[in-house]
């Protein structure tokens, strides 16, 4: 499994779905993408990145925007991280592997040149962990792509996917829903939160960057809710927030599963795993003051399935807080309905460990690539066409997964 610590949600899918693979039975080698660049590449990649979305967040938007409508650029930057990580992503794949997942997608560009160019002769999965799909998570090579959701889904096959299955995010099963108001109340004393009033709990990914401070000060000033903003690693922001007493700002949250009980609504500027870790709580999601590029992007795939309305201004925040708060989510709203968008969705496995086990091929003995089809065929784009894993592999008997 290659994930890449850039932020925390590629390594929380990936923890998540090793976690279900070793519960399974499934041996789980992890590996960091930055690991896997030449020496000192993947520091500055991580640097880099974190230095432009607190300093110049409008800058990423851009460079995605770029990369998205001139294909060839983009092609070129998957290409070169590809052959960047090519010798080491090789190395890291023992005799002995049967599947490798990716759940970044630079790791996804570097893994489907290596099965293009038969340097990897067994099944890459992609696991996409955002609900929007840029063209850069969709390479050629790879197998398979999971998705959150239909619309997730029919993105990636518009940017070319050649099979794509929806199935659920890659959450904990310590993010459920409170069982009583008086748990609720209790984990609300232990963490220091206050008792008698709805909050609002901020999220803005582990590095705490974009608009957080105006986020909290709005919910403030609406009187609504009690803003408790998740700084994470940011502590400027959150000694800004302690100073001005803007709510109840937090550093690193350890216990992210109680907090979220604790929480009336959230509001999320990135669209990333707390998103989803929120709605398998039961808690109502919004986003707002949304970073540029996958911020954004997240925050219009999250509205359009309905999962989580996305406040464009001011003007909307106080009406969407009000309609939030009054809610009762069910958890887990992600999930396909059972009459699915296509004609196979009965068909989807519930868990990508069964997708992957499938994909592992009939014998411990490498699986051969297999041939491209001669027109690839993309989802269209109200279509949601989930693939029996079987079909990839369907002259090859099964055999069970023993490392993936």
């Amino acid at each position: 499994m290659v994930s890449a610590s850039v932020g925390a949600g590629h390594d929380g899918a990936a923890r998540e779905l090793a976690r279900r693979l070793e519960e399974a039975g499934y041996e789980v080698d992890r590996h960091d993408f930055l690991d896997l660049l030449p020496p000192g590449c993947g520091r500055l990649l991580r640097g880099s990145y974190a230095l432009e979305l607190r300093v110049a967040p409008w800058a990423w938007g851009t460079m995605l925007r770029a990369l998205e409508q001139h294909r060839g650029f983009g092609g070129l930057v998957g290409r070169l991280a590809g052959r960047a990580a090519a010798r080491r992503t090789r190395a890291a794949i023992g005799p002995d592997t049967a599947a490798v997942v990716s759940t970044y997608p630079l790791a996804s560009q570097a893994l489907g040149q290596l099965r293009r160019n038969g340097g990897l002769s067994i099944p890459a999965v992609t696991f996409l962990t955002d609900m929007s799909v840029h063209p850069l998570w969709v390479a050629d090579g790879i197998d398979l792509h999971l998705a959150l959701h239909p619309v997730a889904s029919n993105q990636a096959g518009r940017h070319g996917a050649r099979e794509v299955m929806s199935c659920g995010p890659l959450v904990g099963p310590e993010f459920r829903p409170a069982l009583s108001e008086t748990e609720r109340r209790d984990e609300r004393v232990r963490l220091g939160l206050p008792t008698d009033r709805p909050l609002a709990l901020v999220v803005a990914g582990s590095w705490g960057v974009g608009e957080v401070e105006e986020t909290a000060r709005e919910i403030a000033a609406s009187g609504l809710a009690v803003p408790v903003t998740v700084c994470g690693h940011n502590t400027v922001l959150r000694g800004r927030l302690l100073k001005s007493a803007v709510g109840v700002p937090l550093g690193w949250v350890d216990d992210m599963p109680a907090l979220l009980r604790t929480a009336d609504v959230v509001v999320q500027n990135a669209g990333g795993l707390t998103s989803l870790e929120a709605m398998a709580s039961g808690v109502p999601v919004v986003s707002y003051r949304c970073l540029p590029g996958h911020g954004v992007t997240n925050a219009e795939a999250l509205d359009e399935a309905g999962l989580a309305v996305w406040i464009r201004d001011l003007a909307e925040l106080a009406p969407a807080l009000t309609t939030a708060l009054a809610s009762s989510p069910d958890p887990a709203p992600w999930a396909l309905d059972e009459a699915g968008s296509g004609s196979a969705a009965s068909a989807v496995p519930s868990s990508p460990d069964r997708v992957i086990a499938d994909l592992a091929g009939p014998t411990a003995d490498p699986v051969p690539a297999p041939a491209p089809a001669a027109t690839p065929v993309p989802i269209p784009a109200q279509t949601v066409r989930p693939v029996p894993t079987t079909a990839l592999y369907a002259e090859q008997t099964a055999h069970s997964l023993e490392v993936a």
